[in-house]
C-alpha cells in the first residue's frame, strides 16, 4: 500500500520550494527526508498531510488520489497521523485522554487500545498523569502514541526529536523506531540530522533546494553516494578542492588516485576521517603538523594543518593518538575507499 508522490512542484509566490519530486514510500517502511532548512522537506510532509493545497503533480495512497490540482481529500479524512516537533499535547487532558483523542468515543476497546499503545512506546502506567508532569522525551512519546492509536495507514513526523536533550535522544529514537515498525504503517520523517536518519530510516531521501539528490538505503548512501553533498553528510566528512594531473588528484593535504578523471579537471574530494593515516614526516620541510588531539571515546580526533588560519584543518580519526604531540610534522595518506571524487561545484 504505497504512498506515491508523482512530479510534485510547489512554490510560495515566486519562490520554488519543490521541483519535480517523484517518490514512493512503501508499506511498513520508515522513509526519512534529510536536508538542510529550506530544502523543501517539511513542505512535502505538509502536502502529504493535507495541510497545504497541492499545486502540481499528484499524491496517492494505494492508488487512491489524496491530492491533485483541484482535488484534495480533507486532512481529517486521509487516515494519516502526524507528530510535530512541539508535541502539541492538550494540557488539560490526561495522558490517556490525549492518546484517546483520535479514537471513536463509543469504540468498545478504546481503553484497551490506549493502554496497549502507551505500552508500545514505553509509557505503561502513565495514563492518569498530565503532560506537564512528564519529561520532554516522555511527552514526545505520548505524541507518538496519539498518532499510532487510531492505526493510521501513514504516520508523518516533523523533526520529532529536535527539542529533546542529546542524552535522551538516542533512546527515544530506539523506542520510536520499534513502535513504528510494529505498527506496520508507512512512516515519513523529516530531519536535518544525518545521524538521526541513519538511526531511524529504512531508506533516506536526501533533499537540496527542492529536489531529491538520492534516495537509497543507508548503506548505499554511505558507501556509494552520487553527489558530493550526499557524501559529505555521513561519517564526519570534509570536502576539498583538488586538481587532477596524470591520474592523481592533488590537494593541500596530499594526493589520491583519480585514474578515471581527465587531466586538468578540477574536482571536489570528499574525505572521511577514518580513511586518513598519519606518519611522522621524514622531511623537515613539511608544512603539515599536528594542531590538536582530542579523545572522543570511540576514537581520537586529530587535527592536521598549518599555521595558516585560512586553511581548514584536516580531521583524522585514529584508534590511538595518545603519543602524538602537537607540533609534530606529519604526512597524511588516504585510503581511496574513503575518498569520493566529484566534478567541482560552481
Amino acid at each position: 500500500m504505497p504512498l506515491d508522490f508523482d512530479t510534485i512542484a510547489h512554490a510560495y509566490g515566486h519562490e520554488k520550494v519543490l521541483c519535480d519530486i517523484t517518490l514512493s514510500a512503501r508499506d511498513g517502511e520508515i522513509l526519512c527526508l534529510l536536508g538542510a532548512s529550506g530544502s523543501g522537506k517539511t513542505t512535502l510532509l505538509r502536502l502529504a498531510a493535507g495541510l497545504e493545497l497541492l499545486q502540481a503533480g499528484s499524491i496517492t495512497l494505494n492508488g487512491t488520489v489524496l491530492s491533485k490540482p483541484g482535488r484534495d481529500v480533507r486532512a481529517e479524512d486521509r487516515k494519516i497521523g502526524m507528530v510535530f516537533q512541539d508535541h502539541a499535547l492538550f494540557p488539560h487532558l490526561t495522558i490517556a485522554e490525549n492518546v484517546a483523542f483520535g479514537l471513536p468515543r463509543n469504540a468498545p476497546d478504546r481503553d484497551d487500545a490506549v493502554a496497549r499503545t502507551l505500552a508500545d512506546v514505553g509509557l505503561d502506567g502513565l495514563g492518569p498523569r498530565f503532560p506537564h508532569t512528564l519529561s520532554g522525551g516522555q511527552q514526545q512519546r505520548v505524541a507518538l502514541a496519539r498518532a499510532l492509536a487510531p492505526a493510521p495507514s501513514v504516520i508523518l513526523l516533523d523533526e520529532p526529536f529536535a527539542s529533546i536533550d542529546v542524552t535522551r535522544r538516542r533512546q527515544l529514537r530506539e523506542h520510536a523506531r520499534l513502535a513504528l515498525k510494529q505498527s506496520g504503517a508507512i512512516t515519513i520523517m523529516v530531519t536535518h540530522d544525518p545521524e538521526e536518519a541513519l538511526d531511524m530510516a529504512d531508506r533516506i531521501a536526501v533533499m537540496d533546494e527542492g529536489r531529491i539528490l538520492q534516495c537509497d538505503r543507508p548503506i548505499e548512501l554511505y558507501g556509494a553516494p552520487t553527489t558530493a553533498l550526499v557524501a559529505s553528510l555521513f561519517g564526519d566528512a570534509q570536502t576539498f578542492r583538488a586538481q587532477v594531473s596524470g591520474g592523481i588528484a592533488r590537494f593541500d593535504y596530499g594526493t589520491c588516485p583519480a585514474t578515471e578523471i581527465a587531466d586538468g579537471s578540477v574536482v571536489d574530494l570528499v574525505v572521511r576521517p577514518r580513511s586518513v593515516a598519519l606518519t611522522p614526516s621524514s622531511s623537515q620541510t613539511s608544512k603539515l603538523q599536528v594542531l590538536d588531539t582530542r579523545f572522543r571515546g570511540s576514537h581520537w580526533l586529530v587535527l592536521v594543518g598549518t599555521q595558516d588560519p585560512a586553511m581548514p584543518p584536516l580531521r583524522v580519526h585514529m584508534a590511538d593518538a595518545a603519543s602524538l604531540k602537537v607540533g609534530t610534522l606529519i604526512d597524511p595518506t588516504f585510503d581511496p575507499a574513503g575518498v569520493f571524487i566529484f566534478p567541482a561545484a560552481n
